[in-house]
């Protein structure tokens, strides 16, 4: 017999995941949220956003997470992640690092700013066939002007197929100088599913334990992995309402049911969706 939870105990919010957008210049093959060069930015306006981050540091959110899509392609990204740094809120912004303009590497080199981003292979044909795009020389390349610029910054050598070069992967990233490396598996959510219906017991689990997902349509959910759950909408209600919702705690609650014990914490390298600046592991696969 299945074991019915009831609703949890809300748990004070430390991290916001800030999704704003599915534009992206890569078509990856397992993209989480199927982002593409022909995404939109979605309904959310800067205002929006803005009401977004003040809210979630009046309700003792620490850290924000900015994530897409490609972050950088935002028209407000960079005064947006401005704003979560004058309201002394630990960013981190996942981005592709395919192109970045001057901008961009100025706030990359803020206190309080770190980097994530996903690298697939030191064999540029099988990163590119990964990627959809001829992109490898240039992510290459910019991880390594983050890393002489002394940008706080994380590689996801994320494992797509069987046989992929990711340990090679791994040690051309620490030869390069980049001290947090891990390897990630991908999710079977967005393009990674194949079609298939989303499943809350291939999430890890720890989804909306302290963290929160709002997406480019104002939509709210546990984690940026579990978007069809969506129990709020911040264009017409207070986050803090939409937090100790009992929406929000059914749909943890469905989570801790689906998933049972914590599937990841023998995993060691792997560890999925445990939010933390600046050396956590959580990756989504982008």
């Amino acid at each position: 017999m299945t074991a019915v939870l009831e609703p949890a105990e809300h748990t004070a919010l430390r991290l916001l995941w800030v999704d704003l957008t599915r534009k992206c210049q890569l078509n990856c093959v397992h993209c989480l949220n199927d982002s593409k060069a022909e995404g939109t930015h979605g309904t959310m306006s800067r205002q929006n956003w803005i009401s977004v981050l003040d809210q979630a540091k009046a309700s003792g959110v620490g850290e924000v997470r900015f994530i897409g899509g490609e972050v950088t392609m935002h028209p407000d990204a960079a005064e947006l992640v401005s704003h979560a740094l004058d309201l002394g809120l630990q960013t981190e912004i996942f981005s592709n690092l395919v192109h970045v303009a001057a901008g961009w590497w100025e706030l990359f080199q803020r206190d309080g700013v770190s980097v994530a981003t996903s690298y697939y292979s030191d064999d540029a044909a099988e990163h590119d066939a990964i990627t959809g795009r001829r992109s490898h020389a240039r992510t290459l390349a910019n991880i390594g002007k983050a890393v002489k610029l002394g940008i706080v910054l994380r590689v996801a050598i994320v494992a797509v197929h069987e046989g992929q070069r990711t340990g090679s992967a791994r040690r051309e990233m620490e030869a390069l100088g980049v001290t947090a490396v891990h390897v990630s598996r991908v999710r079977p959510f967005g393009r990674a599913a194949g079609g298939q219906s989303p499943d809350a017991a291939r999430l890890c689990g720890r989804c909306g334990t302290g963290a929160a997902s709002v997406g480019p349509d104002g939509k709210v959910s546990p984690c940026v992995f579990s978007t069809w759950m969506r129990v709020g909408d911040v264009r017409d209600t207070s986050l803090a309402d939409i937090l100790h919702s009992a929406e929000m705690a059914r749909a943890n609650s469905a989570i801790q049911v689906a998933c049972g014990p914590d599937e990841d914490e023998s995993d060691g390298d792997d560890d999925e969706c445990s939010p933390g600046f600046p050396g956590s592991g959580c990756s989504p696969r982008r």
